[in-house]
């Protein structure tokens, strides 16, 4: 009967009992290779650790490790944030290689790299994935005779 997860009140009237949920720990992945996803603009750096599908494993970037402002485009900063990302992946999920793809053009894409290899990552390959435009849009205005 579809009565089962209803109970009846004093009113007479039925309420949908909430499905119990089970309460444990989650458990932690062993991914031994993995990406590296940095993202480097002038303005921020941000570090993604994920699987080989793609599943973000950890994350930071220069701002969530408390840079402010223009502070936050600095080679430091970037290095910062990639030792933070890399530690907690390393910690949670024993990554020891991986592939990096780095975007943007900002001050941060070499001070990460650096700061992965000296976590004691094994780098594997380097790529470089930042979208060139070529071609482009149609130019606003009138046609040119």
């Amino acid at each position: 009967m579809a009565e089962e997860n209803t109970k009846k009140t004093a009113a007479g009237t039925q309420e949908a009992k909430a499905p119990k949920s089970k309460a444990g720990k989650k458990n932690k992945r062993i991914v031994n290779n993995g990406q590296v996803h940095i993202q480097a603009t002038f303005n921020n750096t941000i570090i993604s650790v994920t699987d080989k599908a793609g599943g973000v494993l950890s994350a930071s970037s220069a701002g969530a490790n408390g840079f402010r402002g223009s502070k936050k485009g600095t080679a430091f900063a970037a290095g910062v944030a990639a030792e933070k990302a890399l530690e907690v992946a390393k910690k949670n999920h024993a990554l020891n290689s991986v592939d990096v793809f780095v975007s943007g053009i900002g001050l941060g894409r070499d001070s990460a790299i650096r700061a992965i290899s000296s976590a004691g990552i094994r780098i594997d390959s380097i790529m470089d994935v930042t979208p060139i435009a070529h071609g482009g849009v149609r130019p606003k205005g009138e046609r040119k005779p």
